[in-house]
């Protein structure tokens, strides 16, 4: 998916296509870089007509700092059948928590793992607000090493957890919620966590692989309405 999708509005309708790299204008400031789908008459883009990129939801989880990582061994495309019910078959989605570095802290069948690479696409539920400061980020990996090496974290127990649907995530939403009792709040539910941070971002993953799909096929996808679990990520930068 190494190809940028675009927005622009045509004919009464939003039109999804893929972006044709740079744009080279006449001598009127005109882009004609390719034709309505529906009129099939030529596109003159103007600086305020520019197309909106659609940039991807999956992220480099190495260059998420403080952030609760999701990915899958099978790629970008499985990320989509995440549910809060099960962890879609443990063996295919796998859960972590970066550090301020990009470092990935996670839970598997070996015990306590730190990688520095292996987390390139991934979806990312950021933790903490951005900017942050030098003592925050020194405090969120003081509070991160302290917690993954407090002995909870061993292969026994992973096998114990596995048959509650636990594991990985179980231990993401554990770091959250030692986070939150140090900060004298109450504790997050599974589910509530789930619906509340993660859902949206699989609804958005899932709605730009189905339109990637459609326009990979076809070469556009046209609607009546943007749609709207990708339109938070869209960019006025193409």
């Amino acid at each position: 998916m190494d190809r940028c999708l675009v927005r622009f509005g045509h004919c009464g309708r939003t039109i999804y296509t893929f972006s044709p790299g740079k744009l080279h204008r006449d001598t009127e400031g005109a882009a004609p870089w390719s034709r309505c789908p529906l009129c099939h008459e030529p596109l003159s883009l103007r600086l305020l007509e520019a197309p909106v990129r659609v940039p991807t939801p999956f992220r480099d989880g190495h260059r998420s700092p403080c952030a609760l990582l999701i990915a899958s061994r099978l790629g970008a495309a499985a990320l989509s059948l995440f549910s809060c019910g099960s962890e879609q078959s443990d063996s295919e989605l796998h859960v972590g928590i970066s550090n301020s570095q990009g470092k990935v802290f996670s839970y598997t069948a070996c015990g306590l793992r730190q990688d520095a690479q292996g987390w390139e696409e991934v979806l990312c539920v950021p933790l903490i607000p951005a900017p942050t400061t030098a003592r925050t980020r020194r405090s969120w990996d003081q509070q991160l090493e302290t917690f993954s090496t407090s002995g909870s974290w061993t292969p026994e127990r992973f096998l114990e957890e596995r048959e509650f649907g636990s594991c990985c995530y179980g231990y993401a939403l554990s770091f959250v919620n030692f986070l939150r009792r140090l900060e004298g709040h109450d504790p997050v539910t599974r589910s509530n966590f789930t619906h509340r941070y993660v859902l949206p971002q699989v609804e958005a993953s899932s709605q730009y692989l189905h339109l990637h799909l459609h326009v990979s096929h076809h070469g556009y996808y046209i609607t009546e309405q943007i749609l709207p679990h990708i339109l938070q990520y869209e960019q006025y930068d193409c």
